[in-house]
């Protein structure tokens, strides 16, 4: 059976990987689109983009947590520690994560990153692939 640590673990570990295609897809998005590669331009990877970093700015500006920490916190307290308690994966993966700053802060921050986005979306706007019909 798996433990309670470990799945706050596995859920900081997800976080981590949703931060990652957030900031890494735009990243893929504007060097594919320069190098010519056309499936960075496919409808679904960039509406799941947008709605990914969407949701991010509409929590900050909400003042709302998202659910993935509130998961990860209420694990770690079930499993007996504190929240935000830290095992070694927790440690290195969260250190990455979560930084010392006012609100405010990381609001105009994903605003500011929310409207790059958008800004590649109407520079390099996405195109529905072709489905074969049978």
């Amino acid at each position: 059976m798996l433990s309670l640590q470990f799945l706050a673990d596995l859920v900081l570990l997800v976080h981590f990987c949703v931060a990652v295609f957030v900031v890494g897809a735009l990243v893929v998005i504007l060097a594919g689109n320069l190098a010519g590669w056309r499936w960075v331009n496919g409808w679904w990877f960039r509406l799941g983009h947008v709605c990914a970093i969407g949701f991010v700015v509409a929590e900050s500006w909400l003042g709302v947590t998202c659910p993935l920490t509130t998961l990860e916190s209420w694990l770690r307290t079930r499993a007996g520690g504190e929240p935000y308690a830290r095992s070694f994966i927790a440690h290195w993966v969260q250190r990455m994560l979560f930084y010392e700053a006012p609100e405010w802060v990381f609001a105009a921050a994903y605003t500011l990153f929310g409207l790059l986005v958008l800004a590649a979306w109407y520079f390099f706007p996405p195109v529905a692939t072709d489905v074969k019909r049978r």
